[in-house]
């Protein structure tokens, strides 16, 4: 058994007899993206290799009953080869060195460092790819992003993944804000990972795309015969997310009476489903996202304010991409990797021109559309080189859309609201419905925009 193009999922066979080690190394190595099977010994580990494809094991040198070193011997006899990395006390680094002459990749010594450990398991891969893993992309210093498994070195990256850590072991609810494509609910799932709730689950669920009239059964679940096709009773996704976290993603929409009912569990963390006349106790931590202005939406009377006050104890704002410009070029370089080790593909080369039409590019769909970008390039590319056509971005080969209308959205918003004002003598009540909007909104607009309204105010 061998690394092959055919193997496409970074599966990682962890192999130690100290659970503690386990979920250490398994919680680093699923914030980074990689899937992790778990075993407790060298029996074990070869039980599991000869049911289930690996890329790659992690595996302590000293375990009782077979140990690293017999353990490597009997893969040899079976003729499984695959890249393994030991872990090791300073006093058996000799026995490591002597593993490394039978086929070992590498070795580290206990208590291993996360960011080096990533940095290693990075270097396996990137070789098994064919790259020279000189030119792999290293997280950000102090171990910041390497920890959180966020790609980027821009400051507001590093802000990022410092405020998770922070956040994450502490069991409050957190509200997470920011453009569609900017990696909300990879936001979540860093979250959960990094809490004393990662061994429960972690349950999603798309407000935005669930029907309003079935979003209540799926939230709270119904009890046989409660509405027509009730045929069972069922349990509903918060009740399944007990002991774990609940992730309601595009929280904005809603709907007021789910908005009453949401409140209400969020008080007493207690749910009532369809139907039923009894309480349930749900123990969850409940992360919330949009990339609606839900601070608007309670302007405008259309979230409740209260609401918001119970899901936002923490705030995070997840950048767009074109306020971290200074990501693009690792992002970029990330995908590549990334896409031509999943297909089985040589690596491509990013050219200076394709970089800096990559970098100049506004990027509305943010990482996600970046992302996509890349994959198309590395198919379509030719000669191991990603043009800017092979993006195929609107405007491929002509650079970034250049509107004649150098104002933003922000900019002509704020100059619609002072013409209406200026139009009703500077009256809110009177300029409001001018604009189409409720007098509340208006107000919330006119801070946002810092607008300073007369004192005295004529009527034109």
């Amino acid at each position: 058994m061998s690394i092959g193009p055919q193997q496409t999922r970074k599966t990682i066979l962890v192999v130690d007899d100290d659970p503690h080690i386990l979920e250490v190394l398994e919680v680093r190595l699923v914030s980074a993206g990689y899937d992790v099977v778990p075993a407790a010994n060298g029996l074990e580990a070869l039980e599991v290799l000869s049911r289930q494809p690996v890329r790659l094991v992690i595996s302590d040198m000293r375990m009782p009953g077979m140990d690293g070193m017999r353990m490597l011997e009997e893969m040899e006899r079976r003729g499984i080869k695959l890249p393994i990395i030991f872990l090791t006390a300073h006093g058996s680094i000799p026995g490591a060195v002597e593993a490394i002459k039978h086929g070992a990749v590498d070795y580290l010594t206990k208590p291993f460092d996360g960011q080096e450990l990533l940095a290693r398991v990075t270097d396996v891969f990137a070789k098994a790819a064919g790259l020279d893993a000189a030119k792999t992309i290293k997280a950000g210093d102090g171990g910041q992003l390497g920890e959180t498994g966020l790609v980027g070195q821009s400051q507001a990256m590093r802000d990022l993944a410092a405020l998770i850590e922070r956040v994450a072991p502490r069991d409050v609810n957190v509200l997470v804000l920011g453009e569609s494509g900017t990696g909300k609910e990879l936001v979540a799932n860093l979250i959960h990972r990094r809490s004393a709730r990662k061994n429960g689950p972690i349950v999603t669920v798309d407000c935005g795309s669930t029907p309003a009239g079935l979003l209540e059964s799926e939230l709270f679940g119904h009890v046989k015969g409660s509405f027509t096709h009730a045929v069972k009773d069922k349990k509903g996704l918060i009740e399944q997310a007990n002991q774990g976290t609940l992730f309601l993603d595009e929280i904005g929409n809603i709907s007021t009476e789910m908005q009453v009912r949401l409140l209400r569990f969020l008080e007493n963390h207690k749910i009532r489903r369809i139907g039923d006349v009894r309480e349930i106790q749900v123990d969850c931590r409940v992360i919330a996202a949009t990339n609606a202005d839900i601070f608007e939406q309670v302007a405008e009377g259309v979230f409740r304010e209260d609401l918001l006050y119970r899901l936002k104890v923490v705030t995070i704002n997840v950048p767009p991409l074109r306020e971290r410009r200074e990501d693009i070029p690792i992002l970029a370089e990330h995908f590549a990797r990334q896409f031509c080790a999943a297909q089985g593909m040589p690596p491509v080369t990013i050219p200076t021109e394709t970089m800096a039409y990559l970098t100049a590019y506004p990027w509305p769909g943010n990482v996600r559309q970046l992302r996509n970008a890349l994959e198309a390039g590395v198919v379509l590319g030719s000669d191991g080189v990603l043009a800017p056509q092979d993006l195929q971005l609107p405007l491929a080969g002509k650079g970034p859309d250049r509107s004649p209308d150098n104002l933003s959205l922000d900019q002509s918003e704020k100059a619609a609201i002072m013409r209406a004002l200026e139009q009703a003598g500077w009256v809110q009540k009177e300029a409001a419905p001018l604009l189409g909007v409720s007098r509340r909104a208006l107000n919330y607009k006119i801070q946002k925009y810092g607008i300073e309204i007369p004192k005295r105010r004529v009527k034109k």
